[in-house]
């Protein structure tokens, strides 16, 4: 098969032959990779005849002479819809979202594409001609923003330049509250948002909170989940299901040594997952015996009933893949017998009926965790904030998850999302997850797309998308292949941004994309546009060696001291992640630990100059090796920022010297393991956190607050 046969397919199929790498070097995927990617998607190219028929798939997916069943607009634009032409000439009618409709006739010659006149209000509208019907997703022109949250916007709907405000940045699976049995719960969420908003905080960024694999605890990266259509049910605490009687009741069940492993999980400064997850699922059961036990409620079965066929899925999957561990078998789906293989199949059905009350039981945890999460937000707004929590949507789910299982069709198999070589991983990354299948997305009505930001926005006040380049183009890699060996996939931008827009608008949530890494020429620009506030962090704001001041930072993202991926303000001025690097073989290649931290002493230096020009600090350098690091003032150079939100992380506020994740490891390095140094209730209160959040509430008053 020649290489130049499978780059066109690989053209067509959207894939980009040639990249700028973020070193600024050409790149060019291989037609091995591509080949290997292509036969992933469903195109296969070995020979020239499967190349001419994957040719045929391609053109059939893209509709042809039908109308895609959902078109995306912006709200006062032309409507421009594919050049079908048996429509030219048709009768056709909008009916409205919110009631009403409009007939109309498309034109005899309509040359390259059908036109509808604009529409005036946004909402997801029915275009019906002859006897067919599409969704038309008619979108307001930008997201809901942070000047909607504080009601600032202005007659036109135009958002009006927004006071800064800040937030804190929580890992919640850190949170400390007395009697959590080692693990971070919505409770301690909500406490920890009463505390914040009460020193002047808008909003409360956390980790994701997707739903994991209940039968494999081991597993318990925030950002390799099993499904984003649910949550975690590791964060429920389980004294809230049918309150703290209860609780000691089913406590009161579980033998000595179980007992006496929840005051010492407790106490662990790393959480010990399998241990803690254990014991949380069997207090959890034991509740879902006792509610059941009880007369069936009115609020569970509302929520079977709005969650629908999805959490109907879930359920299973969950059953399933714990039932396969229990036995021996593999827990991956994609192993499974053919009946169980797909959800709709009978002999899934057929499981679920003998197996009813497992089904029933991560039923009733969802609707546990939605409870646990929604209250959190309301615990949120009822204190002040005026955005409340920010959820994080993961780039993916585990190709062998209950998303995955359940959404075949939409979701490309035998590949991964990664990232190509960069800033962040010299080596590249491959992160195990699923993605989107573009042309998939578009042939289904991006239903799988629309549930998922429906549930990401469904319990909080915002959304940060993490990896938004991904709404652009996804970095695959074949599975077995080096992270190298990928190749970028084009993603239909237009209509996703659309989609998040008109979703954001639906929930009145603002949004934030994380746009670290490759990032391709104008992405910016077009998040911008859109409404989509980017992500700036201290350490990458540079001119050359030169750090930017703070007048020179982006008005349209937030402004942050760090991210989960990256060392704290302490660690990074100690040369922590350094010392990390160099014991695990992840330094830059060709670069020693004496270089490194050679290089260090000058960005600490450079660091030091930014912040004495610009007022936020003064005097001698800080000593790094006696532990010194200019944290205060890093926090007021970022909140002197004109971003709309300024973000501190906790282990900022707190002055830690750990990064929650070190990008690159799994076991090597504690990951998503630490503990925050004191229990919500008091943690605000530690001198250096309730320093370092006045130094922001100084700068960043929030309004009426």
């Amino acid at each position: 098969m020649s290489d130049t046969a499978i780059f066109q397919l690989a053209e067509a199929a959207g894939f980009a032959r040639e990249y700028r790498s973020a070193f600024g070097e050409q790149k060019q995927a291989t037609a091995e990779a591509l080949h290997a990617l292509l036969e992933a998607v469903g195109l296969p190219c070995t020979s020239e005849a499967q190349c001419r028929e994957s040719h045929v798939r391609l053109a059939a997916l893209k509709c042809g002479e039908r109308l895609p069943p959902l078109v995306t607009a912006t709200v006062g634009q032309p409507i421009r819809l594919p050049a079908v032409q048996r429509l030219a000439g048709r009768c056709y009618r909008i009916e409205f979202e919110p009631g009403g409709h409009v007939d109309g006739r498309f034109a005899d010659d309509f040359g390259g594409g059908l036109e509808l006149a604009p529409v005036d209000c946004g909402g997801y509208h029915r275009l019906l001609v002859d006897d067919s019907a599409i969704t038309l997703a008619v979108a307001p022109p930008r997201c809901f923003g942070v000047a909607d949250a504080l009601g600032a916007a202005g007659a036109a709907g135009v958002a009006e330049p927004a006071p800064g405000l800040w937030a804190l940045g929580a890992q919640l699976y850190s949170l400390r509250r007395p009697g959590d049995g080692g693990i971070g719960d919505f409770s301690g969420l909500a406490q920890l948002a009463h505390a914040a908003a009460g020193r002047g905080a808008s909003a409360l960024a956390i980790s994701p909170v997707h739903a994991m694999f209940s039968a494999d605890v081991g597993r318990f990266s925030p950002y390799g989940p099993s499904s984003r259509l649910f949550l975690n049910a590791l964060h429920i605490d389980p004294g809230s299901v049918l309150g703290p009687d209860a609780l000691a009741a089913a406590i009161d069940t579980l033998d000595a040594d179980a007992r006496s492993a929840l005051q010492r999980l407790e106490q662990l400064p790393l959480i010990d997952w399998p241990a803690a997850a254990t014991l949380r699922l069997r207090l959890l059961r034991r509740l879902f015996e006792m509610y059941s036990n009880r007369e069936a409620g009115d609020e569970l079965e509302q929520f079977r009933l709005e969650a629908g066929d999805a959490l109907r899925d879930h359920a299973r999957f969950e059953a399933l893949h714990a039932w396969r561990l229990a036995h021996g078998e593999s827990g991956d789906w994609r192993t499974w017998p053919a009946a169980l293989c797909e959800p709709r199949a009978p002999g899934v059905a057929a499981f679920a009926a003998q197996h009813a009350e497992e089904v029933a039981f991560h039923e009733f945890l969802q609707w546990q965790a939605a409870r646990g999460m929604r209250g959190a937000q309301q615990a949120a707004r009822a204190a002040g904030m005026p955005i409340g929590l920010i959820a994080d949507l993961a780039v993916g789910a585990d190709n062998g998850g209950s998303q995955a299982w359940s959404r075949q069709d939409e979701i490309i198999n035998g590949v991964s999302v990664g990232a190509p070589p960069d800033q962040l991983n010299a080596r590249g990354q491959s992160w195990g997850l699923g993605a989107f299948s573009p042309h998939a997305m578009k042939a289904g009505g991006f239903h799988a797309y629309i549930e998922m930001l429906r549930a990401t926005f469904a319990y909080a006040g915002g959304a940060r998308i993490d990896h938004v380049l991904g709404l652009s183009r996804l970095w695959l890699v074949p599975d077995g292949a080096s992270p190298e060996q990928g190749a970028y996939l084009h993603y239909p931008m237009e209509d996703l941004l659309r989609l998040i827009a008109l979703e954001s608008w639906r929930h009145r949530s603002i949004v934030i994309g994380e746009d670290l890494g490759t990032v391709p020429h104008g992405f910016d620009q077009q998040l911008a546009q859109a409404g989509l506030l980017g992500i700036r962090v201290l350490l990458f704001q540079r001119d050359g060696n030169r750090f930017l001041q703070p007048p020179e930072w982006p008005a349209k993202a937030i402004a942050t001291t760090a991210t989960h991926d990256l060392p704290t303000l302490a660690g990074w001025w100690a040369g922590r992640d350094i010392e990390w690097r160099s014991r695990l073989d992840l330094l830059e290649i060709g670069q020693s630990e004496a270089q490194a931290r050679d290089a260090r002493a000058h960005e600490r230096r450079e660091m030091w100059r930014a912040l004495t020009e610009a007022g936020c600090a003064s005097g001698d350098l800080p000593d790094s090796e006696a532990g010194v690091a200019p944290v205060d003032e890093a926090v007021r150079f970022v909140a002197a920022t004109p971003a709309p939100l300024a973000v501190l992380p906790l282990e900022d506020a707190l002055g830690l010297p750990e990064q929650p994740n070190l990008p690159g490891t799994v076991d090597s390095h504690p990951n998503w393991r630490r503990r925050l140094p004191g229990t919500v209730d008091t943690l605000l209160e530690q001198p250096a956190a309730a320093r370092r959040l006045a130094i922001l509430d100084r700068a960043r008053p929030r309004p009426g607050g």
